[in-house]
């Protein structure tokens, strides 16, 4: 067997990430699967309007850049981009969850984690996204296993946790105009 050419391979620490963060999504998405069947359903469904947004933020963000002269009013429109997006992404989420009857409370916290660390990721930041799925993975994972009182909030409080991370990292990191020229 010949070997590998070096593109093929990539390193570990450059990979890894992108690992993790897809064994903690998998995981997330699982234990709300476990508990709503149709929300699955509706996160599946929601895949390509959330690639969509994505792509948008990135045109939305080049013209906030475009439109202000300061680094402080592009941090104003950055975040209101990111709100834009984020509420783009998740309202639409809510009546098709009402619809299938599976829990919004559970599902919009999952689902503002899912795209705000693929967010993350498609600005070059994963390390940080994938760490803090983890975390929200296996704390709502541990507190379902061990059947702990706590067990049908855990999910909705540790997305929730990990959501509100995940966007402060956004506004702090893509609220930089050198992340977008």
């Amino acid at each position: 067997v010949p070997a590998a050419a070096d593109g093929a391979r990539p390193p570990l620490p450059a990979s890894l990430p992108y690992g993790l963060f897809g064994l903690a999504a998998g995981l997330l998405v699982l234990l709300e699967g476990w508990r709503e069947p149709y929300a699955v359903i509706v996160l599946t469904v929601s895949m390509g309007p959330a690639e969509w947004l994505l792509y948008r933020y990135r045109g939305l963000s080049v013209g906030a850049l475009r439109a202000t002269a300061t680094p402080a009013g592009f941090r104003l429109r950055s975040a209101a981009v990111l709100a834009l997006c984020l509420l783009g992404y998740l309202l639409p989420l809510l009546p098709a969850a009402l619809l299938l009857g599976a829990a919004p409370a559970a599902l919009l916290p999952l689902a503002a984690t899912l795209w705000t660390a693929l967010l993350l990721q498609a600005f070059g930041d994963a390390w940080p996204p994938a760490a803090i799925c983890l975390a929200a993975a296996a704390f709502a994972g541990a507190v379902t296993l061990l059947r702990l009182p706590t067990g049908p909030v855990a999910l909705p409080l540790s997305c929730g946790a990990a959501a509100l991370c995940l966007v402060a990292r956004a506004l702090r990191l893509l609220g930089r105009p050198a992340r977008h020229a």
